[in-house]
């Protein structure tokens, strides 16, 4: 069930020919300390539109859901497309979409935290925590930015003690490259394309140790693919999630 964000409950003001919607879900929380987790409609500046997110309402403060595995309901094998605009189900399955996460993070008055949280088969979790997160426009191929981390699951966008940093590059789907493999070479087997190994989208940088929107893969069948959703600083021998989260918080 969609929650409703009252206008005045949040302190934003209705202006003539419309109501303005808060900037992202870290605002909402701030303005009304009781919100509860669900769906809201947002505007960032620069947004020509408002649009739905899952709003995950924490103690340290609403968080903006991005992207969400749980199963092999939705597939994640799509074209540029598709990962610029978004596809799924905010209350479910989803990816929020490129151009949106880009809107709301080029605002440099506010410092943006990407958190990666990371379910496995045998009731454990983990999570991984960046500082300074930002995405380029589209032209840099949405180009990923992360600072300082922090966590349980390892820094695998920096490929810690695996020697792959992804931190810089564009994003990458079977349509569009930009994995900087030309080719790359693993056990002595030339990859020119990351995604062609890996599956779904991702900022690829000759692979890496990080890839959360490969094919997701049921229990007895979750370990040993290439696909998969793999955080390598967390699980290794190629153990592919059971669930995965990455949502993003302001501060100003």
């Amino acid at each position: 069930m969609k929650i409703l964000v009252s206008m005045l409950l949040l302190g934003v003001s209705v202006m003539a020919g419309g109501a303005c919607f808060p900037n992202d879900c870290s605002q909402i929380i701030r303005q009304q300390k009781r919100a509860c987790s669900g769906i809201y409609d947002i505007q960032p500046a620069g947004a020509s539109a408002p649009f739905e997110v899952y709003c995950e309402m924490r103690i340290d403060g609403g968080w903006t859901v991005f992207q969400m595995r749980t199963g092999a309901s939705l597939s994640f094998d799509r074209e540029w497309h598709a990962y610029k605009n978004g596809f799924g189900n905010p209350a479910e399955d989803h990816w929020l979409g490129l151009e949106k996460v880009y809107n709301l993070t080029k605002d440099t008055t506010r410092m943006w935290t990407l958190r990666v949280d990371l379910w496995d088969f045998e009731g454990g979790n983990a999570y991984a925590e960046y500082r300074n997160f930002r995405l380029g426009d589209e032209q840099s191929a949405y180009s990923l930015q992360v600072g300082k981390y922090r966590g349980t699951a390892g820094d695998a966008i920096r490929g810690a003690h695996l020697g792959i940093d992804q931190n810089g590059y564009g994003f990458s789907t079977f349509d569009r490259d930009n994995d900087g493999c030309s080719p790359c070479i693993f056990d002595n087997i030339a990859i020119r394309h990351c995604v062609s190994s890996e599956g779904g989208g991702w900022w690829y940088s000759q692979c890496g140790s990080a890839s959360l929107n490969g094919e997701w893969h049921h229990f007895g069948e979750h370990i040993g693919w290439s696909s998969g959703l793999h955080w390598e600083t967390w699980k290794h021998a190629r153990y592919s999630a059971k669930a995965t989260r990455m949502m993003i918080r302001s501060e100003y």
